[in-house]
Parts: structure tokens; sequence; C-alpha cells
């Protein structure tokens, strides 16, 4: 695997880190974030690619909480919808 390449929980793709949104449970807080920035957060994180499908995916199939081993709330949800979306591949 290339060096600082994340694979989509969503989709699967692989790309770069800074092409997906990382969501992460931190440590020892167990509280899931986004990390809007690039500063890095400690914690368990998941990746997912900016696009709406695949952010559609992610919440009917539970993706995020499963990835991260925590319940990820309808804000995150919320959160990440407001963000501003790539075009779909």
């Amino acid at each position: 695997m290339v060096k600082d390449y994340r694979r989509c929980v969503s989709c699967r793709k692989l790309a770069p880190r800074n092409e997906f949104w990382r969501v992460v449970r931190s440590h020892p807080a167990h509280t899931v974030t986004i990390e809007l920035d690039q500063t890095l957060v400690q914690g368990r994180s998941a990746y997912l690619c900016p696009t709406a499908a695949c952010l559609q995916v992610a919440q009917k199939k539970n993706r995020l909480g499963r990835s991260l081993k925590a319940r990820v709330g309808e804000e995150i949800y919320q959160q990440l919808g407001l963000l501003p979306h790539s075009p779909a591949p």
C-alpha cells in the first residue's frame, strides 16, 4: 500500500488521505468528531469520500459506526451533509 493512501468506508475507493473527509473517535474521550483541518487528532479514524452518494450509503449501512466501533450520531451526518461535496465520479 502506498504511503498516505486511505480507503473510503463506503465505496472502498483508494486515494490520498487529503481527498477524504476524516471522522475520528478521539481517545480517551470516545467522542466522534469530524476533522476539518489537517491537524492530526489522535484516535480511531474512518475516511469517507466527499460525495453525497458515499455519505448516504455510509449512513444507511452504519459504515462509520462499525469502522469507529462507536455510535455515530445524526448530528455528525448532518455536519457532513453541510460540507462542500465533490462531484460524483
